[in-house]
């Protein structure tokens, strides 16, 4: 699938932090509860960390208690793309990417109960996102 932002894969690993591409890249997961905005509350957008594009808005971010940013929806619904994971046998998940350069983010739940307007959580990598805080 050809993206709007492509990189070889050398470009990738000389911009990224080898932990950024390990998520990014490779589809990995940072440890839950370590990432830097699992429990920030700063008013701004969350861009890709790969190239930028706006994914989620502050005023969509809520409290779950998984250990990951969660967010209700996207900024934009092109913003992401969903794939299915069935990397985990017997346990199918929709992996959550950038639509812009590929990135993985993370993956979106539905129907957990969290009360929130659409009834999805999208659990998303801190690593794989930067907060650019509303400038007041």
């Amino acid at each position: 699938m050809g993206y709007e932002v492509e990189k070889s894969d050398a470009q990738w690993r000389e911009e990224l932090t080898d932990e950024e591409y390990r998520v990014l890249r490779q589809a990995g997961t940072e440890q839950a509860f370590t990432g830097e905005y699992t429990d920030t509350r700063t008013v701004g957008v969350y861009t890709c960390r790969g190239c930028g594009t706006e994914l989620f808005r502050s005023g969509t971010k809520f409290d779950s208690h998984c250990g990951w940013p969660s967010f209700y929806d996207p900024a934009d619904s092109e913003a992401v793309e969903l794939l299915p994971d069935h990397s985990i046998p017997g346990r199918p998940r929709t992996e959550v990417r950038c639509s812009s350069c590929g990135s993985h983010l993370g993956h979106v739940f539905s129907g957990e109960g969290y009360g929130t307007p659409t009834d999805q959580r999208y659990c998303i990598n801190s690593i794989a996102v930067r907060l650019e805080p509303e400038k007041g």
